[in-house]
């Protein structure tokens, strides 16, 4: 095969081709599914990965609530957010996270891990999570991912 004749693809909006998936997060480490749902966000596992334009996949990951963290992470996990005013540090654990909002632990796990500009901002909108294990994306016939 002569090597000199390959073309390097480079996707567009127009020639990607995005699927629908669902990640079961039952039982799983909360930074290797994270790791992993990032990457398939951004869509580098696919051959026609192009930095600047968004190529992954829309996920969905059901059964948020059942995320394990490993060690003393529960307890000793700190989340830090700013109101806006003076004074206004506030600090969650994950176990107060998940009685309030089971699903942001997944959600802030996963944006910590794409890039911080604009492209992120429309991948962000292609992260489903819910809790339980229903969802309502099944017009969409997504196809379960093992992790």
């Amino acid at each position: 095969m002569d090597t000199l004749t390959y073309k390097t693809v480079s996707a567009n909006d127009k020639t990607v081709n995005k699927n629908w998936l669902v990640i079961d997060a039952e039982n799983q480490v909360l930074g290797r599914i994270a790791s992993r749902i990032a990457f398939m966000l951004r869509g580098k596992h696919k051959t026609n990965f192009t930095p600047h334009v968004d190529c992954g996949d829309n996920i969905i990951v059901i059964n948020a609530e059942k995320v394990r963290l490993t060690g003393k992470k529960w307890t000793e996990k700190e989340y830090v957010r700013h109101t806006g005013y003076p004074g206004g540090q506030r600090f969650a654990t994950p176990e107060e996270m998940l009685r309030k909002h089971p699903t942001r632990i997944i959600e802030m796990a996963v944006y910590g891990m794409l890039p911080k500009n604009k492209l992120s901002n429309a991948i962000k909108g292609n992260l489903h999570i819910y809790v339980g294990a229903e969802h309502p994306h099944a017009a969409q016939q997504p196809t379960k991912v093992s992790i």
